[in-house]
């Protein structure tokens, strides 16, 4: 159970007599994983652009009434995780541009008749070329994130005159990371990917329109047919000509493998392999590099399940849902006392004493960050009266801060860069600690190591970080094993 957090899930849907808004509710509600702090959604009808958003879970912002009054036939959508500005309304997403004024930002309905809305999933770890073109047209850029100025650098050329496809062309040079994004005005989609392809997204077909989606979850609940994934650099316009593609960067594909580890779905496509699959895969691995002796296996919930049932069967040992996920806890806005912070793992997670009493127990989780969860995790199950608890995680040590979308804390909060693995296990308290290798995790995506960022465990950035580049530096641990 990993303390890291996406930043975003993105959800674009163009198509004559689709309910394009309320397909978007239901396609943002799939991606809830992704982000749980705000939502929104803008939608066109041809003649004005509206946009509706708040602050909570997808069910809690939208209502049958905001459904109704944002029609149309093209529509995006945004669940956001904040990493810029709080929980703050103002930075929740659609942007929407305003055809005069520059960026509209408020409650509810926030723009009538806007220009433009952009929805980003990404990071982008320089601004620098952003600043200096929106300092020379004039736009203050303080206190804006990196999707707002974004979002004003493309609404510049199209107030200029520029279609959206021609403003995101000359736009995208200036954006310098990760970006799978969604851009719309009154009568143009528009969906485009960085160089690197490091956040995913994808293209779908429903009843002769089209739907973009940060991932291919969101496509099975509505009838979508998954036709393929918009490419690194590509540039894929939807409007009353159909549908259309520019290749307006070179490709270099390096997507996160974060991904496959914690973020996505496991029903998910990515880069053409199933997530549950590769998951499954990372249990077959640890297995081969780490055969422990136990007497049953268990997983914390939800993303390690599928890696445990592999290892469990692969060594023939008893597989049990030894520890039981409250699956109705989110994310607060109310922030606790640190009594009640301290007991955040025990609300989420229970201990079955009738599973753990007396067992040799190997414990499965994708990750380990700053490794307090791990060590709560670690006392309650010696606490139901495990005499041994076998650390298994299905990633490499995570010992460097990601720049590119993921709210990977800063690096003197990550465990495995301060301390090898041994005083890791000392730190958790557990019996043994194990990671799958680098070379383990990549063989289990069965796609080559040069097509993936993996950057939060090698320190290996594919996207040149400029000024953040002082946010970090290569520890000591990074050598240990």
């Amino acid at each position: 159970m990993a303390t890291v957090q996406e930043k975003c899930g993105i959800f674009g849907v163009y198509g004559e007599g689709l309910d394009v808004s309320r397909l978007s509710f239901f396609g943002l509600f799939a991606l809830q994983h992704r982000g749980q702090e705000n939502s929104g959604i803008a939608a066109s009808n041809g003649k004005t652009l509206r946009a509706h958003k708040g602050a909570g879970l997808v069910t809690q912002v939208y209502t049958e009434e905001v459904v109704k009054d944002l029609p149309g036939y093209i529509a995006i959508g945004h669940n956001r995780y904040s990493t810029f500005g709080g929980t703050s309304l103002g930075h929740t997403q659609p942007v929407v541009v305003d055809p005069i004024l520059g960026l509209g930002k408020g409650k509810g309905i926030t723009v009538a008749d806007g220009l433009l809305a952009f929805a980003h999933n990404g990071n982008l770890p320089s601004v620098r070329a952003l600043i200096e073109f929106l300092e020379k047209k004039g736009i203050d850029h303080v206190n804006l994130s990196d999707s707002e100025m974004m979002a004003e650098a493309i609404g510049q050329y199209v107030r200029s005159g520029k279609s959206l496809p021609d403003a995101v062309q000359l736009a995208h040079p200036l954006f310098t990371g990760a970006f799978s994004a969604l851009a719309m005005t009154k009568d143009t989609l528009v969906a485009v990917r960085d160089t690197c392809g490091i956040r995913p997204l994808a293209i779908g077909k429903l009843n002769g329109g089209f739907v973009f989606a940060s991932e291919t979850c969101a496509f099975h609940a509505i009838g979508v047919e998954f036709v393929r994934e918009v490419n690194p650099g590509e540039m894929v316009v939807v409007d009353k000509q159909g549908l259309r593609s520019v290749q307006v960067a070179p490709a270099t594909p390096k997507v996160d493998i974060f991904e496959f580890v914690y973020f996505a779905r496991p029903d998910s496509i990515i880069s053409g392999r199933s997530v549950y699959e590769v998951r499954r895969n990372f249990g077959l691995r640890l297995a081969r590099e780490f055969p422990i002796e136990a007497d049953v296996v268990v997983p914390v919930p939800e993303t390690a399940i599928p890696v445990a049932t592999a290892y469990a069967n692969a060594l023939g040992l008893p597989f049990e849902m030894g520890l039981v996920k409250n699956r109705y806890i989110h994310r607060t806005f109310i922030q606790p006392e640190q009594h009640s912070r301290d007991l955040g793992v025990k609300m989420k997670l229970t201990p079955l004493p009738e599973v753990l009493a007396g067992k040799r127990v190997i414990i499965m989780d994708d990750s380990i960050v700053r490794g307090t969860t791990s060590r709560q995790i670690v006392k309650m199950i010696f606490e139901a009266g495990a005499k041994e608890v076998h650390f298994l995680v299905s990633s490499p040590p995570v010992r460097y801060p990601d720049f590119y979308g993921i709210d990977i804390p800063r690096q003197d909060d990550l465990i495995a860069s301060r301390k090898s693995v041994e005083e890791i296990r000392d730190f958790l308290g557990a019996t043994s600690l194990h990671y799958l290798s680098l070379d383990g995790m990549v063989a289990a995506t069965g796609l080559p190591a040069d097509r993936f960022s993996t950057s939060c465990f090698t320190g290996e950035y594919p996207i040149d970080l400029h000024e953040r580049v002082r946010d970090f530096t290569v520890p000591a641990a990074a050598a240990l094993a």
